[in-house]
């Protein structure tokens, strides 16, 4: 499962590079990134001071990000077992509403804390 939550959180940002600086995440401070695939949700929660949260239904993970160029690195308090630590992926921007595909995820920005 925190292999799940892992990619999710990755998924969120990954595909198209966009902007180059921490500016790139600033539509998603105080709102959620819903990831889907293969009947699994995820919801990820990124934080202004650089943090991040993560759920998969009761199971959840946390930890620090940081964008460098147009790759966001995750590093997460207690690492999941066969990743690396930090794990990283290409970022893009997005606003509340999108909707788009990153690897087999279907990726949501969607208003407030979900």
């Amino acid at each position: 499962m925190r292999a799940v939550l892992l990619g999710a959180a990755l998924a969120v940002a990954a595909i198209v590079p966009a902007l180059a600086g921490d500016e790139v995440l600033a539509s998603r401070f105080g709102n959620t990134t819903i990831t889907k695939a293969n009947g699994v949700e995820n919801h990820v929660y990124y934080a202004a001071d650089h943090t991040f949260g993560a759920k998969q239904g009761a199971t959840t993970t946390k930890g620090m990000w940081k964008i460098d160029g147009s790759t966001i690195c995750l590093t997460f308090e207690t690492p999941v077992p066969g990743t690396p630590n930090p794990a990283c992926a290409p970022v893009s921007d997005h606003k509340v509403g999108d909707t788009w595909s990153a690897g087999p995820y279907t990726v949501s920005l969607v208003a407030g804390i979900q």
